[in-house]
């Protein structure tokens, strides 16, 4: 049996294809066969099949709708796509035979290592042909239309508009021609489709068409989006006007160039941890390297890690590539979906030593096929568990980033607010530190916040930050700017039981615990020693420090919104 989600959701065997009719099992089956081969939490299945207002009673009928599913299954002898239920969710595995997205997935990724364009080309339209349509017309689920089907449609635009780049340096300019009409009338606002439509009508003879397309553009954008033409845009039209030769054919190379990665912004502290992990990126060796930077949410991985990769960017002439292994709801991506963005982004075979940085890995199992995929290149991770097993298996060493030294918060508060600011006031400014608890995030969310208050003193913005630290430490205006709201992503990841521990542990009245003080309370079995094994689990989550076998600490922030969540449940329970 073969999954279809690239046009309606659909089953085939051989000749016969059923559609599936739209129902709340639909909704659940296009939702884990987009993340197949990875666990989907029960709360992301939730909100793809009700949306993100749910009934009271949403768990026990994701259940019924997995039951429907399996039932639905085994009517139509599906005996090779059972869903499992693992811990905190379900998982449905799928392979480039079972599961169209898969087979188009891989085939880009086979396209993006071919030697020639032409193998490319063959491999790009193979690919494409497997799409019938739009993507799940017969799913009526919002969220997933809303949060998922952009993506699909992405990866389908970025390999259309692959095989017109090839076309136009193959010197088929006809051909490309016929596809960029469709492509540009389809999709008027895609700026890439209509400069190949105009190389392509200009490298073809046809210069006076070249340019009223261009107008055509130009007048598109100003009426429809109320902006002025891309730079792009402007020196190809130029060109055009003046009759000049083009260059090579735009994207066709740039296709496989790593992005760039600039310094980062206010990078303070962390001297030692930079310098170790320098020195450990020296000359290429026999052994790969790979080194995990791992810690609390917030606490500075990314940038670290981005900070590394800028200072040591000469030892890398292949490229500095970062990818981002969780998506923007925090969930795992997909093993094919990264593979593929590793394809395309790492250099060819002979362009030299490159650095790899996977950013925010979420297990050892979602890191190894991407380590098989970037084999030969130095590699940083980062998430906020240490990931024994995959040390295990692949060797490396792991960096543990704690809060600031307080020489450290004083740096960071005098890089974004000036040292003057900072040294004029340097009691407020060590208060200021301490209500942040010396946290990089907190930090500088609470310095950004004065910088644009120029006038006020620090101790004020201390004095402020005290009324009410998780409500003051967000930007209003970047979301992702909050420790509140990177607090609660953290917790959306684990299930359920571990975040009721965690709650039970920000509840306790020391910040000092061990598994004797939890032994028992919510989230925690009675046995002392099952109790450690919770702790230990809260803090490989990067959610406690230190520990075993002394007691565990819980960070102020994070008791803070322990007790701010669980105040949110008892409301939401008065209101029930």
């Amino acid at each position: 049996m073969r999954f279809h989600v690239l046009g309606p959701l659909a089953m085939s065997e051989g000749q016969e294809t059923v559609v599936l009719q739209p129902s709340k099992p639909a909704n659940l089956l296009a939702a884990l066969l987009l993340h197949s081969n990875t666990v989907v939490s029960s709360d992301y299945l939730q909100r793809m099949v009700w949306g993100d207002t749910q009934p009271a009673t949403a768990r026990a009928a994701l259940q019924t709708c997995v039951l429907r599913l399996r039932r639905l299954f085994t009517r139509h002898g599906v005996l090779d796509a059972a869903i499992e239920a693992v811990p905190g969710g379900y998982r449905i595995t799928a392979n480039a035979g079972s599961l169209d997205l898969v087979d188009f997935r891989e085939t880009v990724v086979g396209a993006r290592a071919a030697e020639d364009p032409e193998t490319e080309l063959a491999l790009l339209r193979a690919a494409l042909s497997l799409w019938q349509g739009a993507p799940l017309p017969n799913v009526r689920s919002g969220a997933l239309h809303r949060d998922e089907v952009p993506r699909l449609v992405e990866e389908r635009l970025a390999a259309q508009t692959r095989v017109c780049d090839l076309l136009l340096a193959l010197g088929r300019h006809g051909a490309a021609l016929v596809e960029l009409w469709g492509h540009t009338r389809a999709h008027p606002d895609h700026g890439r489709f209509r400069e190949q439509l105009i190389e392509a009508l200009y490298r073809s003879g046809r210069q006076t068409e070249a340019l009223a397309e261009c107008r055509r553009f130009k007048e598109h954008l100003a009426r429809e989006l109320g902006i002025g033409p891309s730079a792009a845009l402007r020196d190809l039209e130029l060109a055009i006007l003046r009759g000049e030769a083009l260059g090579p054919v735009a994207g066709a190379a740039a296709a496989s160039a790593p992005p760039a990665l600039p310094p980062v912004p206010w990078f303070t502290g962390r001297a030692r941890e930079v310098a170790v992990l320098v020195d450990r990126l020296g000359a290429p060796a026999e052994a790969p390297v790979l080194e995990l930077v791992c810690g609390a949410p917030g606490i500075g991985k990314t940038a670290l890690v981005q900070h590394v990769a800028h200072v040591a960017r000469d030892r890398f002439p292949g490229g500095r590539l970062l990818v981002r292994m969780t998506d923007a709801a925090g969930a795992p991506r997909p093993a094919a979906e990264v593979t593929a963005e590793l394809a395309a982004g790492l250099p060819a075979p002979g362009a030299g030593w490159a650095l790899l940085l996977l950013d925010d890995v979420a297990d050892a199992e979602q890191a190894r096929p991407a380590l098989a995929a970037a084999a030969g290149c130095a590699v940083l991770i980062t998430s906020r568990r240490k990931l024994a097993g995959l040390i295990a298996t692949h060797g490396g060493r792991v960096h543990r980033l704690e809060t600031f030294a307080a020489e450290e918060s004083h740096a960071l508060l005098a890089a974004v607010l000036g040292g003057d600011r900072v040294a004029g006031e340097p009691v407020a400014a060590r208060e200021l530190a301490d209500r942040c608890g010396h946290h990089p995030l907190a930090l500088l969310i609470a310095a950004a916040r004065l910088m644009t208050r120029p006038a006020l003193p620090l101790a004020d913005g201390a004095r402020w930050l005290a009324d009410d630290p998780l409500a003051h430490l967000a930007l209003t205006d970047d979301p992702g700017m909050s420790v509140g709201r990177v607090l609660a992503a953290a917790l959306d990841r684990l299930d359920p039981g571990l975040a009721e521990a965690f709650l039970t542990v920000g509840r306790l009245p020391s910040p000092v615990v061990g598994a004797a003080d939890c032994a028992g309370l919510p989230g925690f079995a009675e046995p002392v020693a099952e109790a450690a094994a919770v702790l230990e689990r809260l803090a490989d989550a990067g959610l406690l420090e230190d520990g075993p076998p002394g007691p565990y600490r819980v960070h102020e922030l994070l008791r803070l919104y322990a007790g701010h969540a669980d105040r949110g449940r008892v409301r939401a329970r008065e209101k029930v």
